[in-house]
């Protein structure tokens, strides 16, 4: 499919089992490369075969260790720009500081604006990422970037598994209320609103009202990630204090603990579906929780970036339709 004289698929730390599957797709050999810890903390990250005048596809998000993870991509990127990369694309599943949207409390940081200025003066040149917490987050790059939605991917795995006949599609809060309907548009179905409220950063919200009708009908909880799992349950539970039959969720990406998953165990939810965004040991083998990998999504759209053809047409298509080769191949 692809020229691996041209191009190169590597791993951070963090990153190694998803490139690995979308180097697979692509049958290419992943790139030969290592990272050293040493005793103090200290990173040392080296390239251990040439990349000079090749497309450099660097693959790892920043997830469960972020700071570690974010350090490892500016060293990366640093790397392969001296040992003379024709391009390098950071390819980041998962951006954990696109929570830090903006300045919304007196003396703090915009954590992702800080993050994204960082990537580019280490010398990326384009950066493809998937649900971004906030969407405003890629206008925080000024070298291209691609934003790809797992949304397709997850309301597939609902079509071919759930009968949706009876179902409402329900957004966890007011923020998610825009991508919410736009799962619901996908799976045509009507759309019911959490209202919650949190007093801290650290504190589980609490549910306060649930704006729609379902009762009587099967719930569909969609939102872009869950850590403690708290908004999820709680959402859940008043889902079913309101008459609600059986409840599913879908996450972009798969950040809970060992704690949270237990939780989410012993939870009304029957089905939680998240995508292989982020490499989480913890939600592996839970029995709640079924994976669907975007790898391919990513691959397709590393190949086009290669090609120089349009990466636009993977945005919101059935997956099946997105990964027909024919197609590409005109």
């Amino acid at each position: 499919m692809a020229d691996e004289c041209e191009i190169k698929i590597f791993a951070g730390s963090s990153g190694e089992t998803f490139a690995r599957r979308i180097s697979d797709y692509l049958k290419v050999e992943p790139g030969l490369s290592s990272v050293i810890t040493f005793p103090e903390g200290n990173l040392l990250v080296r390239i251990e075969e040439t990349v000079r005048d090749k497309d450099v596809f660097l693959v790892q998000s920043i997830a469960l260790n972020p700071n570690r993870e974010f350090t490892e991509i500016l060293f990366w990127i640093d790397a392969f720009k001296r040992a003379s990369a024709n391009s390098v694309t950071l390819v980041m599943p998962y951006f954990s500081y696109a929570q830090g949207d903006k300045k919304d409390e007196p003396r703090v940081s915009i954590r992702g604006r800080v993050c994204a200025e960082s990537i580019e003066l280490a010398g990326a040149d384009r950066v493809v990422t998937m649900d971004l917490h906030s969407p405003q987050i890629q206008g925080f790059f000024k070298k291209p970037s691609d934003h790809l939605y797992a949304l397709p991917i997850l309301c597939e795995y609902f079509q071919e598994k759930l009968d949706l006949s009876n179902t409402v599609v329900v957004s966890p809060d007011a923020g998610f209320a825009r991508e919410a309907r736009k799962y619901a548009s996908f799976l045509d179905l009507p759309v019911a609103l959490g209202d919650k409220r949190r007093k801290n950063h650290n504190e589980d919200a609490e549910m306060m009202e649930i704006i729609g009708e379902v009762r009587g009908k099967n719930a569909l909880i969609f939102d872009d990630f869950s850590i403690s799992g708290g908004t999820l349950i709680n959402l859940a539970r008043e889902l079913k204090a309101r008459g609600a039959r059986d409840i599913y969720a879908g996450l972009s990406h798969m950040l809970m603990d060992e704690g949270a998953v237990k939780r989410l165990e012993n939870s009304p939810i029957k089905i939680i579906v998240g995508t292989d965004s982020v490499d989480n040991e913890a939600v592996k083998g839970a029995e709640k929780i079924k994976l669907v990998s975007v790898a391919p999504l990513f691959a397709e759209t590393i190949w086009r970036i290669h090609e120089r053809k349009s990466v636009s047409t993977l945005f919101n298509q059935v997956p099946r339709e997105v990964f027909d080769k024919s197609k590409l191949e005109d």
